[in-house]
């Protein structure tokens, strides 16, 4: 415990083995729904048999061992439906982010050769009828929400529930004898890749199972976590480390997960469900921080001066606490601290919270330490899609803002001559669909997995992650960017000579562009620009202007994580000579963005998150 059963090898056992367990039982649900204002809770039972219902349409419309399924949607419990039903069958699901334009919609479908697709919204649907004609792998759409008009191929999700009852009443034994093994496929992830084009990460059951395992033996019974806990879910479960933490971990121990409605209504629905565990990425972290500050900053100087009292108390005690040095006037002094401010802090998230699982970007220390100063706990941990995805986890007892913690059970990691982290154990992904040679580049024929960071392991054991090895961005939500196609985007235009795109760590993308001022000045003056130099030109409104407007065409087909939203024009071509340059002629990203650190946070500064 507190994993319900820790005997399974496939997915589907270790849900048959929580159903069994929930069996017939009215006053525990597996999840919970807004519906009409308020949430709804899901019987295991209900939820078992939408998923054999599922399962069996499924069979009855040709969907067999193997085959891939693709799910298109935001995060509802009707996700989970479609995962579990898909991997029932021992077909492989293949979780496609709700924010993708059609292009790469189309080319993942195409790669995987998917036969079928579940959508959430007419909106996701109508990117799937955009590209349809190029996807003739693709023969049955099924879409959770009510369809105006159907296609002869497109039904509702309740219409194939239906059915799928109607032809398990008829074949009983339609979902019995499929025959799984750990070393099947469950599902194919795509991640961002170098070139651009994401690559397919190919996991077994058994990486994610003994994931889960793993992170069982170093989270959850040392946390106690269990039926008496409730998660609230917001991170897309089409990202590996929401899918295996905050859904497959949590079901396992049979947490009540709550879906929140969307992003933006993540503060309502945490004083609603109540949570005793989110998790989260840093980005949040840093919205509730900026958005706590700005109100104490406007708040009146005695407020505002009893808040930072309390603050600093709290960093106190809880430096004297690491160190076991905790004085009674120190004790003292946060209880009263507290009771007037630090309390009210916390019920902003409901008021049961006991942590919080951090991970998919760095937590900035400072942050770690200011939410533990108020008497929240951030667990940070580390993973990646590749290794199904949780390798390190901070514990309760010996944390270190700063680092990942140390590997979680069954998990090595070495750190190699050039500095790389290298990790090995059995949650290690088999390898990328249909490209030998790219897993040849990442794991070695004695099972290291290279995971392109560079990082230190301290004395304890804990990891710290100090830079990347390649140029792939981690955005501070923890999407994994390929900066070099933007980029080629942005530099096919007339007006454009040189561009670095930069992002990592932060909320959003920018871009340094260094302007191909001949093309630029005869722009100028064409539009009775009047200017003297070059540094003059790029201030004009007009020059900013063009630029703006060359971002925003490209980025229509760009996913919501790959947009430019903010731009810094250089009056001088980068060069060997000033260090912006390898002889090589190739950009020195890290040189461009410490030369021109200034002025990318005044990018920046105020605007922790930007939606569409």
């Amino acid at each position: 415990m507190p994993l319900i059963n820790t005997t399974f090898k496939t997915l589907p056992e270790m849900f048959s083995s929580v159903f069994t367990h929930y069996k017939g039982r009215k006053d525990c649900f597996a999840m919970y729904r807004k519906l009409n204002g308020k949430y709804e809770g899901i019987s295991h039972d209900d939820l078992k048999a939408d998923v054999d219902a599922l399962s069996a349409y499924l069979t009855s419309i040709g969907v067999e061992k193997g085959d891939r399924v693709a799910i298109l949607s935001e995060n509802r419990p009707a996700w989970v439906v479609a995962d579990m039903a898909i991997l029932q069958l021992g077909a492989i699901d293949v979780p496609l982010y709700p924010s993708l334009p059609p292009n790469q919609i189309a080319y993942i479908l195409q790669n995987a050769d998917c036969k079928a697709v579940i959508v959430s919204t007419a909106l996701q649907l109508g990117k799937v009828r955009k590209i349809r004609d190029e996807v003739p792998s693709v023969k049955h759409i099924i879409s959770m929400n009510e369809l105006e008009t159907a296609g002869d191929d497109e039904i509702e999700l309740t219409k194939a529930l239906a059915l799928g009852k109607s032809y398990l009443q008829h074949h009983p034994t339609a979902l019995d004898g499929v025959g799984i093994s750990e070393e099947d496929l469950a599902t194919l992830i795509y991640t961002s890749g170098t070139t651009g084009n994401p690559k397919g990460v190919m996991l077994t059951h058994r990486n994610l199972c003994e994931n889960i395992k793993s992170c069982n033996t170093s989270m959850c019974v040392p946390l106690d976590i269990g039926e008496q806990d409730v998660v609230l879910s917001f991170l897309p479960l089409c990202h590996s480390y929401e899918r295996t933490a905050g859904y497959y971990m949590m079901f396992g121990c049979g947490v009540k997960i709550y879906y929140a409605e969307s992003i933006d209504t993540v503060s309502l629905n945490i004083t609603e469900a109540k949570p005793t565990i989110v998790i989260t990425v840093p980005r949040l972290f840093e919205r509730i921080k900026a958005s706590l500050f700005k109100t104490i900053d406007a708040a009146a100087p005695v407020r505002k001066k009893l808040f930072y009292w309390a603050l600093d108390v709290g960093y106190k005690f809880q430096a004297a606490a690491r160190e076991k040095k905790l004085s009674p006037i120190i004790s003292a002094q946060h209880a009263l601290a507290d009771t007037l401010v630090l309390s009210k802090v916390r019920k902003r998230f409901g008021g049961r919270m006991r942590f919080f699982i951090s991970g998919g970007a760095a937590l900035p220390q400072q942050t770690g330490e200011f939410f533990a100063a108020v008497g929240l706990l951030i667990l940070e941990g580390f993973g990646l899609t590749e290794t199904s995805p949780v390798t390190h986890v901070n514990r309760p007892d010996s944390i270190k803002y700063g680092t990942v913690g140390p590997v979680i059970a069954n998990v090595e990691h070495k750190i190699a001559p050039d500095g790389e982290i290298l990790l090995r154990g059995p949650n290690i992904m088999k390898g990328y669909w249909r490209d030998e040679a790219a897993t040849r580049e990442v794991i070695e024929p004695d099972g290291w997995f290279h995971t392109g960071d560079i990082g230190e392991i301290d004395e304890m054991g804990r990891l710290k992650i100090t830079d990347r090895k390649k140029h792939i961005i981690v955005n501070s939500g923890g999407k994994n960017i390929a900066p070099l196609p933007i980029e080629n985007l942005i530099a096919n235009n007339p007006y454009v000579d040189q561009v670095v795109v930069l992002g990592e760590k932060r909320p959003f993308l920018s871009a340094v562009i260094v302007p191909n001022f001949d093309s630029l000045r005869q722009f100028a003056d064409r539009e009775g620009i009047t200017f003297e130099s070059n540094a003059q030109l790029i201030e004009k409104e007009p020059i900013k202007k063009l630029f703006d407007e060359h971002l925003k065409k490209i980025s229509r087909d760009l996913a919501s994580h790959e947009k430019v939203r903010r731009f810094l024009l250089v009056a001088e071509p980068f060069s060997i000579e000033k260090g912006e340059m390898t002889p090589t002629m190739k950009v020195k990203r890290k040189f461009v963005e410490e030369k021109f650190k200034d002025e990318l946070e005044a990018l920046y500064k105020g605007l922790v998150y930007e939606a569409d």
